[in-house]
């Protein structure tokens, strides 16, 4: 009896193999003929002899893996040879070969879904070439070092610590806590990224908002006093301030969603029109700038984004706010829970998000841990409009602290909404 099922397994095998096949031999097609060490062809009959040694090995399972094993052998032969004869053959060639035979060989083992990723995961690295060459091209070793710093402590350390509460009042989550680490040196690393990719000489906003990325506080501080001496840019300055709010108000909502979805919904009601309002003002003043042009303005210092010594710093902090959040809720309830949320958040929003993340489950419902985690965004935003003022001065710092305070006024308005009564 025909096995239907069996047959469409091959199949796939086949047609993952013609798939790489395919990105092969285009990349090769003007390469001289014999050259290559294999075309679509070839991949399509190595995906088929994966796919043929997986099925055959639920009947013989020595059979299937001397199958297997010998495509493999051949594969490897074939490119020995051709580099013995002195043709130049990429060791791209034979690592695809044995990635494709594996990729059929998952296809008939009931690993259908993973072999297709792997396929076109493998297909759309081979047909990026062109471009990652030329990004490897454009690193520096510190950044190379970097990179590798930043897979280490993502990919490496995170996996191995556990992920269960140690410490006093079981106030700390050793996996949870290093994740800190992770994110803010993943959130600095895409700042750096777009500061560089955009560059931050061609304009205060591209690198205003990649800044924001890793201290809206920050950045708000550098514009601010560069605005108190340069009153020529001050609308293109203006808007550097409130574009780099409307990405820390984005990034609240991203990492809310991540860390504490529970709060999500009630802090969306309140932070969505005060960014809102902040992306409307960097529009605003980024029109008044075009029809008042300046002198081309100077960068803004993003701070070297592997550095991870800011990340353990707030981890450190992270700690003793869980400590004390915990300490303080089951001393006197949400209300001191509130207030040192707040008091954190003025300084750094990420850090009260983070704490908030840590709490055990079921210990708020989604509106109170809503309106906790919206103080200290509030109450950030205020700060950093008191920073403007008092850097820049009240003669030029007020129109760029106004966008700050009209933010924070939408989001208020609100507030009855949130609390489940009617606007007035």
């Amino acid at each position: 009896m025909v096995n239907i099922d069996a047959i469409g397994a091959i199949g796939l095998s086949l047609a993952l193999g013609l798939l790489i096949g395919i990105q092969r031999g285009w990349a090769l097609r003007n390469e001289e003929r014999g050259s290559r060490f294999a075309g679509i062809r070839t991949f399509g009959l190595l995906g088929l002899v994966g796919g043929l040694a997986g099925a055959i090995r639920a009947i013989d399972g020595d059979f299937g893996t001397v199958l297997i094993a010998a495509a493999a052998i051949l594969i490897l032969l074939g490119y020995a040879g051709a580099a013995r004869h002195g043709r130049n053959i990429s060791g791209t060639a034979s690592l695809v070969g044995l990635l494709t035979l594996g990729c059929g060989f998952l296809a008939t083992t009931q690993q259908e879904m993973l072999a297709t990723i792997i396929a076109v995961v493998v297909t759309l690295v081979l047909a990026l070439r062109t471009q990652l060459h030329g990004w490897i091209g454009r690193l520096n070793e510190v950044e190379v070092n970097a990179i590798a710093r930043f897979a280490l402590i993502a990919l490496v350390i995170l996996p191995l610590l556990p992920d269960r509460a140690y410490g006093p009042l079981d106030a700390w989550n050793p996996r949870q806590l290093w994740m800190v680490v992770v994110m803010v040196s993943g959130f600095s690393f895409a700042g750096y990224v777009a500061s560089k990719r955009l560059g931050a000489s061609r304009g205060t906003i591209a690198t205003a908002g990649a800044g924001a990325m890793v201290s809206s506080t920050a950045v708000t501080a550098a514009l601010a006093t560069r605005l108190h001496n340069d009153a020529e840019e001050a609308p293109i300055l203006v808007a550097g301030i409130a574009a780099a709010s409307t990405v820390m108000l984005l990034r609240v909502l991203i990492l809310v969603g991540i860390l504490a979805p529970l709060a999500l919904p009630a802090l969306a009601l309140l932070v969505v029109p005060a960014t809102l309002v902040s992306a409307l003002a960097t529009l605003w003043y980024l029109g008044v700038a075009k029809r008042h042009p300046a002198k081309p303005s100077q960068e803004v210092t993003v701070h070297n984004p592997f550095d991870i010594m800011p990340a353990l710093a707030l981890m450190a902090l992270v700690m003793v706010l869980s400590l004390v959040s915990r300490w303080v809720l089951h001393r006197f309830g949400d209300a001191g829970l509130a207030t040192v949320l707040a008091l954190s958040g003025m300084v750094d929003v990420d850090s009260a998000i983070i704490t908030m993340g840590g709490l055990p489950h079921g210990t708020l419902d989604g509106q109170t841990a809503g309106l906790i985690l919206a103080v200290p965004v509030m109450l950030n935003t205020f700060v950093k409009a008191g920073v403007t003022i008092s850097l820049a001065g009240w003669r030029r710092g007020w129109r760029a602290a106004l966008p700050l305070v009209a933010s924070v006024a939408a989001g208020l308005l609100m507030l009855p909404l949130v609390l489940g009564r009617p606007l007035s």
